[in-house]
């Protein structure tokens, strides 16, 4: 399997999917975040077209990465945009559990995502 993902994505879309396996749960990055991680901040862009290539949308946790003014932004994943705010909801209430204080400190873009989701 590892080597089916490796010929089928660059260079640049795996450094994008290594950073975004990183994120840790109940926290998200923006697109220019992950950009700047790999070394090329001007690729914004690219990085939401690697993300959407993304042959693991659970697994490698591209729904963690937001736009600039914390909206969700696009989601190639189950469920779409919808999907999206669903497993930000579910990882901010995982994180909480496994905190073991009954509350985390969440970033602010993850509260705004989850105000938006009906």
């Amino acid at each position: 399997m590892k080597m089916q993902m490796r010929r089928k994505l660059t260079d640049f879309q795996r450094a994008v999917l290594r950073a975004v396996s990183k994120i840790p749960r109940g926290q998200v990055r923006t697109y220019a975040q992950i950009a700047k991680a790999i070394g090329k901040p001007k690729a914004v862009r690219a990085v939401g077209n690697a993300l959407a290539k993304n042959p693991h949308p659970i697994r490698i946790p591209c729904h963690r990465v937001v736009r600039a003014d914390g909206s969700a932004g696009n989601y190639s994943g189950p469920g779409g945009r919808k999907g999206k705010l669903k497993l930000l909801a579910r990882d901010a209430l995982s994180a909480e559990r496994e905190s073991g204080r009954g509350e985390i400190k969440k970033p602010e873009s993850v509260e705004n995502l989850l105000k938006t989701y009906k």
